[in-house]
């Protein structure tokens, strides 16, 4: 059995399209309500365990698989972090234009005092 359980369409539809929905929606939420980026380590075990209950559940997956959840949990976690570091280069760019700019996707760069 490999890392990502028994069915590659499993982990692609539940893990990455449904629980990957669920982080990317925790990542914004925790950004938007201005939380520290940590909070995301919580969550993201909380989604790997739901993940792999569902996977139990639905798909006759195991339960108790330490290296599927791991892979799981730390997928998830990093898709809830891309979501929140792209919300917060938003909310900096938007809520404070006058000392921030957008630089790329994911960062912002405070604007140079005027001489």
């Amino acid at each position: 059995m490999s890392l990502i359980g028994s069915s590659p369409g499993v982990f692609l539809g539940l893990t990455l399209l449904f629980m990957g929905g669920c982080a990317f929606m925790t990542g914004q939420a925790l950004a938007g309500t201005w939380r520290p980026a940590w909070q995301l380590l919580p969550y993201g075990l909380l989604l790997g365990t739901a993940d792999r209950f569902l996977a139990f559940a639905l798909f006759h997956q195991p339960l108790v698989s330490p290296a599927g959840f791991l892979v799981d949990a730390v997928l998830l976690t990093v898709i809830g972090g891309l979501a929140f570091r792209l919300t917060r280069a938003r909310q900096m760019a938007s809520q404070y234009p006058w000392l921030y700019r957008r630089r790329g996707l994911f960062g912002w760069r405070q604007i140079a005092p005027d001489n």
